[in-house]
């Protein structure tokens, strides 16, 4: 049945229908409602949890470690500096092999204070270990974070649900909710055989030395590249049964002979899907990346075949070096022969508007030639603030 729903409380009832023994709240802008919503759902008594409220976003990543360690499937979300400040642990669960779920409503990282979206938070924690999963609107937020945690299970690998701040968590969406039943038929009961047991001790993550440090990275980076099949089967099957796929690792549209291409990630996806339908701009490409961990090179490589150009459109910025996304990119194109030559832009950082215009305007980046640029500076500012 579809229904009118914030994107917040639309999360918050899908991971409900998860059924987690445990959740670990800590408030932050724009991720608060996400957690208010699972409590109110607890308070109604509509969800059996234990819903843990905890002094800081390190806590909540603590706890969630904790309850999955013990056998509970467990799940947390946040934020910009909340992110920043649960890294340590988050690789700490990720080494663990721990299959946590944690939902991040992207923001921008001070300072200065910006509250709203970009995607300067799962940047810096790129390295984490964690799948990272984008999505484009909030119905591909609410099945993709039921699917996070078939895929995490699967793998025994946590999972980041990345959906924009503001953008999409404050948004009223029609949306499909799942019936329980359906969820639990796709997603069985949590069953983990390292789960920590008084009767059979054993530690984990404990120290590792030189003589085998180099085996555990080689492990973690095996473990992260060959999820990429779980992503496309678990997307495939949940399509099955409901008829609507999340994008798998990525996905093309526009014509198949286009020779321009813009690949980006997150909301700006649904702004230039709608722009291809209404401005009549030149015949492109729309290369929607859902899958920024693990990079799908072979994927971006076939998605990219045929192109002369391709633009990529970043979030977040690396300063001193430019694009995050679009350096990964070239590496991802580097060996490929006739490899689109790709241009780099930044826009809609720190929540600036992306109208539908920035399409045609992505379209003619490459006849404007140069490197890394943020597309959307307005200069007469800088001389402002200078």
């Amino acid at each position: 049945m579809l229904e009118a729903l914030e994107g917040s409380q639309a999360i918050a009832r899908a991971i409900a229908l998860c059924r987690p023994g445990v959740v670990a709240a800590y408030p932050i802008t724009p991720q608060t409602h996400i957690v208010e919503n699972i409590s109110k759902l607890v308070a109604d008594g509509k969800l059996r949890t234990e819903l843990v409220s905890v002094e800081s976003e390190f806590s909540a990543a603590s706890v969630v470690l904790g309850a999955s360690a013990a056998g509970s499937r467990s799940y947390t979300a946040s934020s910009s500096q909340g992110i920043l400040l649960m890294t340590e642990v988050l690789f700490n669960i990720s080494g663990m092999r721990l299959p946590v779920v944690l939902t991040c409503a992207n923001r921008a990282i001070g300072a200065p204070i910006n509250i709203w979206n970009d995607h300067s938070d799962s940047m810096a924690v790129r390295d984490c270990g964690w799948i990272q999963l984008h999505c484009a609107d909030n119905q591909e937020a609410v099945d993709t974070s039921i699917q996070a945690f078939r895929i995490a299970e699967a793998t025994e690998l946590p999972v980041m649900v990345c959906m924009d701040g503001f953008v999409l968590t404050h948004t009223l969406e029609t949306l499909e909710i799942p019936a329980q039943d359906l969820v639990d038929r796709y997603l069985p009961p949590f069953a983990f055989d390292r789960m920590l047991d008084p009767h059979n001790p054993l530690s984990l993550g404990t120290l590792v030395g030189p003589e085998y440090f180099s085996e555990t990275r080689h492990l973690a980076h095996q473990a992260l590249s060959n999820a990429a099949s779980t992503i496309v089967d678990a997307d495939r099957e949940w399509q099955s049964l409901t008829g609507r796929s999340a994008g798998g690792l990525l996905t093309v549209e526009g014509p198949a002979d286009a020779r321009i291409g813009v690949l980006a990630m997150g909301s700006v996806v649904s702004t230039f899907r709608e722009a291809m339908d209404c401005l009549g701009a030149a015949p492109a490409k729309l290369i929607a990346l859902r899958s920024f961990r693990p990079l799908p090179e072979d994927a971006i490589r076939a998605a990219c075949a045929g192109l002369d150009h391709l633009v990529v459109v970043d979030r977040a910025l690396s300063p001193g070096f430019g694009g995050i996304v679009g350096g990964e990119i070239k590496a991802a194109l580097s060996g490929m022969n006739d490899a689109p030559q790709v241009h780099n832009v930044a826009i809609g950082l720190g929540g600036r508007d992306v109208p539908m215009e920035m399409w045609p305007r992505l379209l003619d980046v490459p006849q404007q030639g140069g490197g890394f640029r943020i597309l959307d500076l307005e200069p007469a500012k800088l001389g402002e603030m200078s």
